[in-house]
């Protein structure tokens, strides 16, 4: 999406000004995940939790910022790891299910 604007600049002549920027379609921050709280409650880190299954621990910050949520399979480690339910590492909002 583009924003065109047109300007009269003087009688009879007008200039268009064309804005290629981009719009951004920022989505809101939205939390799916209790980790980083889970693992202050339980005196772990999060390189602890990289080193236990295997990812790099960039991706286990992503995860704990909630600004990309680990898969299945490893949502189940990470309940067996920290000895929790799945149900207490995700947050479900009712009012979207």
């Amino acid at each position: 999406m583009y924003d065109v604007k047109i300007k009269q600049i003087h009688a009879g002549f007008q200039i268009i000004i064309i804005n290629f920027a981009e719009k951004s379609n920022v989505m809101a921050h939205k939390e799916l995940n209790r980790l980083k709280l889970l693992l202050v409650e339980k005196k772990k880190t999060g390189l602890w939790l990289a080193e236990q299954l295997g990812k790099d621990k960039t991706t286990i910050s992503k995860w704990c910022t909630n600004s990309s949520q680990p898969d299945v399979e490893c949502l189940i480690k990470i309940s067996k790891l920290l000895n929790v339910e799945l149900s207490d590492i995700l947050i479900v909002d009712n009012e979207e299910v």
